[in-house]
Formats: C-alpha cells, sequence, structure tokens
C-alpha cells in the first residue's frame, strides 16, 4: 500500500481459509494498510465525549492502591489498535475496532470488560475474541457517519494489572461508502451518504481453475471491507505456485489504483487493457477490474473501512478472510465475546453511549489481476 508518514502496524492472519483468491500469492497477509494517496491525509478536530467505567470497573475493580500501582509490574499491554486515529485517517462506516494484546491473555472477560467504546451518534456493538492476543470490535450496524468514536482500554482496572498504563484511542468516521458489485451485470454501483455518486463497469473473476472443491478464479460473494490502497500493486500468479514465465498460467502485471479488499488478494482496481470485456463479462484471476477513469475515481474516495459487498458469484467470502467480519450475523458475532449476555459490562459495550459533556482522558509479495 502507500507508503505513509506513519506506518500502520497490524496486519491480519487468514484462519482456516482453504483456499487463496486468485488475485493473491497464496493467501499471505496483508500488508500494512495504506490511508493517503489520491484523498490526502485526513485530519479532524478532536470530540467532547469521555467513557463511563462504572460497568467496567463492577467486573474489574481496583486491586491496589496507587502506590502498589506505581511499584508492581503491568502484566498486560496493548501492541497494537486498528485503525488509525483522527489525525491520520478518516475511517468507512464498516470499520472495525481491532486490538492486539501484547501476549496471550490469560482472563478475556477481565480484559474485555475495561474496553469501552463511545460514540457521539450511538450504534450497538459487541467484542468477539479472533486469537488469544486479538480481540475484534463490530456494530450491529453500520456506523453513522461524519462523527468521532473514541475507544479506552482501562488495563489499570484488570486485577493484578493496576501498574499498566490506560490507553485511548478517538477515530473519526468519514462519508458512508458502500458500493454494490454486481458480477452478472458486470457493474459496480457506489453510493455515498445514501446518494449514487457512480455507476462504473467492471469485470470480475471469470472462473474456471477450480482447487480442492473451490473454483479460485472465482471473486468471493459476501460484505469486504476496504484494508487499504496502493497507487501501483505487483500481481503475480506466485500463489498458484507459478513462477517460470514460459507457464501459460503465469503472469506479472503492475497495476494501478489498486484498493484491497480480502486478505487472500482480492482487490477493485485498473483492468489491465482487456478493456472490451468491462460491462460485459467476467475476466478476471477473481479481482475487480474497473476502468481507468471510474478506477481512479474510487482509489480516491477510499477509506479503510469503506463497505464493498460482492453478489452474484457462488464462492463465498469466509468472515475471517481480512476484515469480512460482516459475513457473521450478529448472533453468531456476540458469541464470540467472552463477557456473559446481560451482564453491567456487556451492557455498557453494547450502548456505546457517549458523554457529550465530558472530555476524553489521553492516554507482497505477489497479488491477484
Amino acid at each position: 500500500m502507500n507508503t505513509l508518514r506513519r506506518a500502520a502496524h497490524v496486519t491480519l492472519t487468514v484462519a482456516a481459509i482453504a483456499v487463496a483468491t486468485a488475485c493473491s500469492a497464496g493467501g499471505t497477509t496483508a500488508p500494512a494498510a495504506s490511508v493517503t494517496g489520491a484523498a490526502g491525509t485526513f485530519t479532524q478536530a478532536p470530540a467532547t465525549q469521555a467513557p463511563d467505567a462504572k460497568a467496567a470497573a463492577a467486573l474489574a475493580p481496583r486491586a491496589a492502591s496507587q502506590t502498589a500501582r506505581k511499584a508492581g509490574k503491568p502484566k498486560l499491554g496493548i501492541a497494537d489498535i486498528t485503525p488509525m486515529g483522527e489525525k491520520v485517517e478518516r475511517v468507512g462506516v464498516g470499520f472495525p475496532i481491532i486490538v492486539t494484546f501484547d501476549r496471550a491473555v490469560r482472563d478475556r472477560a477481565a480484559a474485555e470488560a475495561v474496553l469501552q467504546v463511545q460514540a457521539q451518534k450511538p450504534v450497538e456493538g459487541a467484542w468477539r475474541w479472533v486469537s488469544d492476543r486479538r480481540v475484534v470490535y463490530r456494530t450491529k450496524t453500520y456506523w453513522k457517519p461524519h462523527q468521532k468514536v473514541l475507544f479506552t482500554a482501562r488495563l489499570s482496572l484488570i486485577p493484578g494489572n493496576e501498574a499498566a498504563k490506560d490507553v485511548s484511542r478517538r477515530f473519526a468516521v468519514g462519508t458512508a461508502n458502500i458500493s454494490v458489485v454486481d458480477t452478472k451485470r458486470h457493474v459496480m454501483k457506489v453510493r455515498r451518504d445514501g446518494k449514487l455518486a457512480k455507476t462504473i463497469p467492471i469485470s470480475a473473476g471469470r472462473g474456471g481453475l477450480p482447487r480442492n472443491g473451490v473454483d479460485v478464479y472465482l471473486t468471493t460473494t459476501g460484505v469486504h471491507l476496504a484494508m487499504g490502497k496502493k497507487r501501483v500493486e505487483t500481481m503475480t500468479s506466485s500463489w498458484l505456485g507459478v513462477t517460470d514465465p514460459k507457464d501459460p498460467l503465469y503472469y506479472k502485471l503492475e497495476i494501478p489504483w489498486a484498493v484491497r479488499i480480502s486478505d487472500s488478494g482480492e482487490y477493485v482496481h485498473q483492468s489491465a487493457g482487456d478493456y472490451q470485456f468491462l460491462g460485459k463479462s467476467n475476466q478476471s484471476h477473481g479481482c475487480v477490474r474497473a476502468t481507468p477513469a471510474g478506477a481512479k475515481w474510487f482509489y480516491g474516495i477510499s477509506q479503510r473501512g469503506d463497505v464493498i459487498q460482492v453478489t452474484g458469484t457462488k464462492r463465498k467470502l469466509d468472515w475471517r478472510n481480512g476484515w469480512s467480519y460482516w459475513q457473521l450475523n450478529w448472533t453468531q458475532w456476540k458469541r464470540g465475546s467472552a463477557l456473559p449476555a446481560g451482564s453491567a459490562a456487556a451492557s455498557a459495550a453494547a450502548s456505546a453511549a457517549a458523554s457529550p459533556s465530558a472530555s476524553p482522558s489521553a492516554g507482497q509479495a505477489g497479488l491477484q489481476g
């Protein structure tokens, strides 16, 4: 993705995905996501809101005095928070909050109880553990656009972790960019804040290459999120194990205006020639190819967390593939929480209520074509 003033530090591992998408290099983890480019670096003024720690404190009371806190050593910290803060990027209405701890979490309920999310325009949300070190926050419905969301981790409230430093990050939610890719009609319609902004002729995955019972040349149907973008991306056939230029399946292409939408290598990008197929038939290795003007425009408006819904193929998107968390329905998603249903902390997390009167504390490899 683009080289940034501040690099994103999170990479996501695809778990239990049987076969990589055709655009990818064998399903490699997505590179650090970029947030600048044609649209520039995003900044916003701070919001005035603060978390309510009462519910979290009920499950994770302070176990030591200030003196003991200074003397001890923290047992749990945070290694990474994704996305980046309001001064670096704006995010789309589908964005997840991904928290990676610095070690395996033994008491998930205690850790989850001190993670709080407040929004200026509240939407119900919940945490789901995706590994022993990583937990993800997703809302029941998409975030409301044009607002601020404050994440706070009061790690010092975890028993035995009183020496830890509490941390927070404020996110800026931008325009609601929601795109629908119709692979049968070969068109992508992009709506911005509910209004149709552009209709772009596209060509999706052509299919015809089964591997382990999966047609890896099909674009995956489901709700994708934009994970990052790059002005020019190198896409190769190495994910197939094809590196010999003499092999008929070999390719190596420099592709402009690439917006990544999965860990397994699917992108929305400019078609590398073959413009005669755009709007008429599916000819790609799994990516969504667009016209030069359409791809450049889409790249320019794209924010991490934007929604790209693909329809019309027989290959389903796996929820563990990149940021494809919207593939789980709300009931399924909430089952990944460590907090008991109906608990005070769970109810507080679900409400995501903001307090406007208070102020917060600071705290590829080769790819497809």
